[in-house]
């Protein structure tokens, strides 16, 4: 049928929630293992067609059992080494909102300048016993454009490279009525001559970070004479001109295998 080609994806924005580690004076010290918690991220992103209004909120708490007088949120832009301070909070859990505007101002920066494809990292540093310490607990915000509905869905065009899949025509996206981020596709193989019995496919878009999962769901009962075709996969989407970047295991329970990383783009119309 098709060739097998693995390839990996890789996707950005990494909320990470592991051991502390000691900063030098005056940040604080070493070896305290205090994480507070980010929870509920809603939206993920700073709008960047909204820069002026646009924030990013969740849920700040402590572990279970452990007090801090309160966590210090610093912030720098695009790997910068100077860490601002952008908020201080005493109470937790705390519903926690940042503004991209009032991040600007602190770290000194025009709002004017800031552009898709920034990303503001965020710092959690929690203070105990008068002591302040350096937490891995870190969320990284890209600016990017808010999610539109209409731009994720309608007609596209499908394309998997010869080196992989090698297939291309047009395909139908379409959102559920109840949950805008729940795509279904329809299409991948009619555009082979296959019938999809079985499909649509669904694919989920992360509403905090535009990440893409597709859990395994068979669309042909007889994909290409031998029995079930199935796809599962992730990749992303780019908010801004409704671009999906995908990697596709297609599986085909007569054929006896699976074909991994197939690379596929899915573009407006």
């Amino acid at each position: 049928m098709k060739k097998i080609k693995t390839l990996g994806l890789i996707i950005t924005l990494i909320m990470m929630s592991l051991s502390c580690e000691e900063l030098p004076d005056p940040a604080g010290v070493r070896s305290v293992g205090i994480v507070p918690g980010i929870d509920d991220l809603d939206p993920g992103v700073y709008d960047s067609k909204n820069l002026a209004s646009t924030y990013v909120e969740f849920t700040l708490s402590l572990p279970e059992g452990v007090s801090a007088e309160k966590v210090t949120i610093v912030g720098f832009l695009n790997g910068s080494n100077v860490e601002t301070t952008i908020k201080e909070i005493t109470s937790f859990p705390s519903v926690v909102r940042i503004l991209a505007s009032d991040v600007a101002q602190k770290i000194g920066i025009n709002l004017a300048d800031v552009a898709n494809g920034d990303v503001f990292t965020f710092i959690l540093l929690p203070t105990v016993n008068g002591k302040t310490y350096h937490s891995s607990a870190v969320l990284s915000v890209p600016v990017a454009c808010a999610y539109e509905v209409a731009l994720a869905t309608g007609s596209y065009h499908s394309v998997s490279p010869s080196t992989d899949w090698n297939s291309e025509g047009d395909i139908t996206l379409t959102a559920d009525p109840a949950n805008p981020y729940k795509i279904y596709v329809s299409g991948l193989e009619e555009m082979e001559g296959q019938v999809e019995d079985l499909g649509p496919l669904v694919m989920y878009i992360d509403p905090a970070t535009y990440a893409v999962t597709v859990p395994e769901k068979a669309i042909c009962s007889d994909g290409f004479g031998h029995g079930l075709l199935s796809y599962a996969g992730s990749g992303t989407y780019s908010s801004c001109d409704g671009k999906y970047t995908m990697v596709f295991d297609i599986s085909s329970v007569g054929a006896g295998g699976t074909w991994t990383g197939n690379r596929f783009t899915f573009t407006r119309n």
